[in-house]
């Protein structure tokens, strides 16, 4: 289909809502769908929800906190902590099936109560080619997917973005700091707030799309490959070596692949799935 011919049936869609509860993150497709959902159905019949947790970057509230004021849509914070979900800190490969679980049931909680009919998350194409078991919380919770059920694509979501003006059209992509762990790594508090603080330096030095793996005593750097010269540079790396080990790690690596989404599933059985 066509950018526009999609993008209608997105709106047609929203439209047979009557009203909603956007799951937002203030990522690229949340934000996305947020505005789309405001315009189709008006300020009055969308709420957006971001739930705070230890997973989820301080930065990356602020942002979402930002965008909802941005966009003139009301937005309501609550609390979750997915380090208290039985077996969700042994960090096994359905972790993302108990937070979205979680995350979508107060969501659907918060939704009755505020009286809003349906409950949208911002799932596009592109997430049915990785292993994601989030997204068998979202079936079995009854929970919307209007980006996916028009056939949007991440790409097709920046074009849109970009075309409506949206500052996220070129954020990267967003991911809880969960996903920096390979599978069966204990998460922890602490440990998420070592992640949490390399990447905030690397946002803070204008790093665009990135992400810090936590191999134990081992950092690993995953940056575009039009920025991996810039990170050996002395003026980049000397204080980017200080920092990180003052957040605990004895080891910096850089990864030569670069940055790419589901890296944590290469080398298992995952990657087949």
């Amino acid at each position: 289909m066509q950018l526009d011919t999609k993008f209608q049936k997105l709106k047609d869609i929203l439209t047979e809502l009557n009203s909603a509860v956007v799951a937002f993150s203030g990522g690229v497709d949340s934000t996305f769908l947020l505005q789309t959902a405001r315009d189709v159905l008006g300020t009055k019949h969308v709420i957006a929800l971001t739930a705070t947790s230890p997973t989820y970057p301080s930065y990356e509230f602020n942002e979402s906190v930002r965008l909802a004021k941005e966009l003139g849509v009301q937005q309501v914070v609550v609390d979750s902590n997915e380090l208290e979900i039985p077996g969700f800190a042994d960090n096994p490969p359905q972790r993302c099936y108990h937070c979205k679980k979680e995350l979508f049931a107060i969501c659907l909680n918060k939704a009755r109560e505020l009286g809003y009919a349906e409950v949208l998350d911002g799932s596009n194409l592109d997430d049915l080619d990785d292993y994601r078991p989030g997204r068998q919380a979202v079936t079995e919770l009854k929970v919307r997917s209007p980006l996916l059920e028009a056939g949007l694509t991440k790409e097709d979501i920046r074009a849109l973005s970009r075309l409506s003006g949206l500052s996220t059209a070129e954020k990267q992509p967003f991911a809880c700091l969960a996903s920096r762990f390979p599978y069966g790594t204990r998460i922890t508090a602490e440990r998420l707030q070592q992640i949490d603080r390399c990447e905030t330096f690397m946002r803070e030095n204008s790093f665009h799309t990135f992400r810090v793996r936590y191999h134990g005593e081992t950092a690993r750097i995953e940056v575009a490959l039009d920025e991996l010269s810039r990170i050996i540079d002395d003026k980049v790396r000397i204080p980017l070596l200080a920092e990180f080990k003052a957040a605990g790690f004895t080891y910096v690596a850089l990864d030569l692949q670069g940055y790419r989404t589901g890296s944590m599933n290469e080398g298992t059985a995952l990657n087949d799935i």
